[in-house]
């Protein structure tokens, strides 16, 4: 499996698996355990990626 978070960058867009309702999120950090991201309906949440695998959102 990969470690998602690895690859994430400030930028970044993605969608957290368990809250949908959130929408569409810009990672704002990632520092090693803690990965900081802009929600569209939650605001600011800081995540921790070795329990929720975020999912990259891409564009067409």
């Amino acid at each position: 499996m990969v470690d998602i978070s690895s690859v994430l960058e400030p930028g970044f867009l993605v969608r957290h698996p368990g809250h949908p309702e959130w929408g569409v999120g810009q990672v704002q950090s990632n520092i090693p355990g803690r990965v900081t991201v802009m929600f569209e309906h939650a605001g600011k949440v800081v995540i921790d990626p070795n329990r929720v695998a975020l999912v990259i959102e891409y564009s067409t």
